[in-house]
Parts: C-alpha cells; sequence; structure tokens
C-alpha cells in the first residue's frame, strides 16, 4: 500500500505560482509512475501531467504545457508539481496518484492509489 499527502495549495492571482508537493509513505514510490490530476467543479477528474520512475518521462495535457513542471525525488519519496502562469481555470483540487505502469500514466483510471487532494484558487 502506497498513502500520499499532498500540500502547497491554496489561493493565488493569475499570473502566479505554486509548487505542490506529494509525500508518499507505506513503500517506495520507487518503482511506480506517477502523476498530478485535478477536478474543477462541476467536471470530471482530468489528467495533468505525470513522470516515469525514473524521471526520464514526462507528460503534460495541452491545457498546462510550457507553465507546469512534474518532478520527484525517490529518495525522499516525494513528487513535486510546479505551476507558473496560473490562471483562473486551473482552479481544482488537485490530486497526487501513483500507478503500477512505471512508465507514467494519462489515464486516470491506471491510477492505484490517490491522495486526498489539496485546493488551489486562481483568483482573476
Amino acid at each position: 500500500q502506497v498513502q500520499l499527502v499532498e500540500s502547497g495549495g491554496g489561493l493565488v492571482q493569475a499570473g502566479g505560482s505554486l509548487r505542490l508537493s506529494c509525500a508518499a509513505s507505506g513503500r517506495s514510490i520507487g518503482g511506480y509512475g506517477m502523476g498530478w490530476l485535478r477536478q474543477a467543479p462541476g467536471k470530471g477528474r482530468e489528467f495533468v501531467a505525470t513522470i516515469s520512475w525514473s524521471s526520464t518521462t514526462t507528460d503534460y495535457a495541452d491545457t498546462v504545457k510550457g507553465r507546469f513542471t512534474i518532478f520527484r525525488d525517490n529518495a525522499k519519496n516525494t513528487v513535486y508539481l510546479q505551476m507558473n502562469s496560473l490562471k483562473p481555470e486551473d482552479t481544482a483540487i488537485y490530486y497526487c496518484a501513483a500507478t503500477s505502469d512505471s512508465g507514467g500514466s494519462d489515464r486516470p483510471r491506471d491510477y492505484n492509489y490517490w491522495g486526498p487532494g489539496t485546493q488551489v484558487t486562481v483568483s482573476s
């Protein structure tokens, strides 16, 4: 079992930045692909970014490409999401998740473990 807990969310003005962290416990995330997904009010859960177990591969949703960066530190059992140039449409609950697909995935259904989420609100 992998337990995940997100932190770093909050309220920020449009154009600002936030860094989300995801701390894992229970077992090492070293063999897992990791991802960030989000859910806006009234919408389904959507893919944001994913990273392979070795950090050699990353992928992003088109809506965040060039603004968000996912990275991980396996020694610290932690995954991060650096979010720059935030827009009001980025407002959502952000979830960290782990998949047994070590290459990562852009499909929410592929993720086995989820954190409780952290709220990100971007004001205009």
